[in-house]
């Protein structure tokens, strides 16, 4: 049988193909990938309608988003061959993808959001199983007024033992794309752990984290200088932890913690941690001065995780009544107080404040954080202790500076462990850690806060693929917080001087 060459305009194939110039080559070939594209997309006119909303993940039925966020990529679960998705907003604007699941491009994403700032997006899903298209009902996620202008976020990632620190690392990423890099891993410095860092009002200009280990340390980072300080202090009881950036930049408030680990025998807890000491004081960074006062170092109380007002002007922290440890640690709990700081001074009033009475209540609180703006203090509240993240009860609550009155954060909070948590610039959104996935890994979520106060649903962070991302992850994400930009650190420099045990002394006043 002969071979027979299709025609174009009466010309045999090859014939046609010779005379093609390099511009109508470039045509040609998008002419026949855009054919090959539109031949593995399926119609779905015949789709079974279903009343119910479809069942994905991530779970973004009804989420807020910021207009700058990565794509909301999810996929439908159950046994699905292929989805469709089409996404139309509010004030104009259309995607339409169809595969495996709904992965949609950056720039075509942000164009579509960008014009929906303030409106809603809504989604139509298909899925196709065992041969057959079925339409759920439509849903929506709102497109926030409130601006999200952060770069992106840092965390610590690590896997969830106990006794050794395997494989982990700080790590940024970016908020409106995947791009995830490594600040620094413990693989640098073998057998240590980085851990309790942060940036000066999200500047990662001025940046501190601690060194846990044989090379231990606390780096304190100011413009393009990095000081390794000397672990332990004959004035304080251990070593320069849960850091806290005064607004100038001047100061920064530490903790200094005798810590303990114990593990539970029951089925839904794991591990408590607890003090049997603590104290707090504040670092001078220009005069390398540890700045410490007999109210904030007392023998019968223990004092924790200290952090600035946004003037500046105040210092919130955690006291605890000391009990006997690990007998009675659900006798551990904290409640909220305060003293106010004196920048130009750097010294402290002779008076302490109760703010928030947890132990009143049977309760105990960790993690303050005051938004940047002034207006609020967000902290975690759950039933003993102070180390949150293992506690399946614990929420997030929400102070109003204001008025004083504190409330659970019910639409943001779960029914596992929501914990360690920090405030974007603007003041408008938070990111937060949550064991609500299957209450053993902690992951990260956002939320925005309105003007009246109210959060929204959380929402995953978006990844690329998520279905294959999560399931995947053998890492549990804490201690996030928000950066302005990327962080710059010379990780192999760095690596070296913790290595040398070159270390900045410290004096007390």
């Amino acid at each position: 049988m002969k071979n027979e060459e299709s025609t174009f305009g009466g010309r045999r194939e090859s014939q046609f193909l010779h005379e093609l110039t390099d511009d109508k080559w470039f045509a040609y070939i998008v002419v026949l990938i855009m054919s090959f594209l539109v031949s593995c997309t399926e119609t779905v006119d015949n789709a079974v309608s279903s009343d119910k909303v479809p069942t994905i993940f991530p779970d973004y039925v009804g989420v807020t988003i910021p207009s700058t966020i990565a794509p909301m990529n999810f996929g439908v679960e159950g046994n699905v061959e292929k989805v469709d998705v089409v996404v139309k907003g509010s004030k104009g604007g259309e995607l339409h993808v169809q595969g495996d699941y709904a992965d949609f491009d950056i720039d075509d994403w942000h164009e579509l959001v960008a014009r929906n700032k303030g409106g809603k997006l809504t989604f139509t899903v298909c899925a196709k199983n065992n041969g057959a298209w079925t339409r759920y009902r439509d849903f929506e996620m709102l497109v926030s007024k409130y601006d999200m202008k952060d770069y992106g976020l840092t965390y610590r990632r690590i896997a969830p033992g106990y006794e050794v620190y395997s494989h982990m690392g700080l790590y940024e990423r970016r908020l409106d794309n995947f791009d995830e890099r490594a600040i620094i891993e413990n693989t640098q410095v073998p057998g240590m752990c980085v851990n309790c860092h942060t940036s000066c009002k999200t500047n990662p200009e001025r940046f501190v984290f601690h060194i846990r280990g044989d090379h231990g340390a606390t780096l304190v980072k100011t413009g393009e200088k990095c000081e390794l300080l000397k672990a332990k202090n004959d004035s304080i009881k251990g070593s320069m932890v849960y850091p806290y950036w005064h607004p100038s930049g001047m100061y920064c408030a530490f903790s200094t913690n005798q810590t303990r680990q114990g593990f539970h025998v029951v089925k839904d807890e794991r591990v408590e941690v607890f003090d049997l000491s603590s104290d707090v004081f504040v670092y001078d960074v220009e005069k390398h001065q540890l700045i410490l006062d007999t109210l904030l170092s007392t023998k019968l109380y223990s004092e924790n995780s200290p952090v600035f007002s946004a003037d500046g002007r105040t210092l919130y922290y955690l006291t605890c009544l000391q009990k006997e440890y690990p007998l009675q640690f659900k006798e551990e709990k904290y409640n909220l107080c305060s003293i106010a700081f004196d920048p130009d001074k750097g010294t402290f009033v002779n008076k302490v404040d109760t703010v928030y009475n947890a132990v009143a209540q049977g309760k105990t609180v960790t993690w303050p954080r005051p938004s940047y703006d002034g207006r609020y203090l967000m902290f975690t509240q759950m039933d003993y202790g102070y180390f949150s993240i293992w506690h399946k009860e614990s929420d997030l609550w929400l102070l109003d500076l204001r008025t004083m009155k504190a409330q659970p954060m019910k639409a943001a909070n779960s029914g596992d462990a929501d914990s360690f948590h920090n405030w974007s610039i603007g003041s408008h959104w938070f990111v937060f850690t949550s064991r609500r996935i299957d209450g053993l890994y902690s992951h990260l979520y956002l939320s925005c806060i309105d003007d009246e106060g109210r959060p929204t649903k959380a929402f995953l962070l978006p990844q690329k693929n998520p279905q294959e991302y999560y399931a995947n992850s053998v890492y549990s994400f804490n201690t996030p917080d928000f950066t302005s930009r990327p962080v710059e650190l010379d990780s192999r420099e760095v690596s070296r001087q913790i290595l040398s045990d070159k270390r900045v002394e410290t004096t007390v006043r």
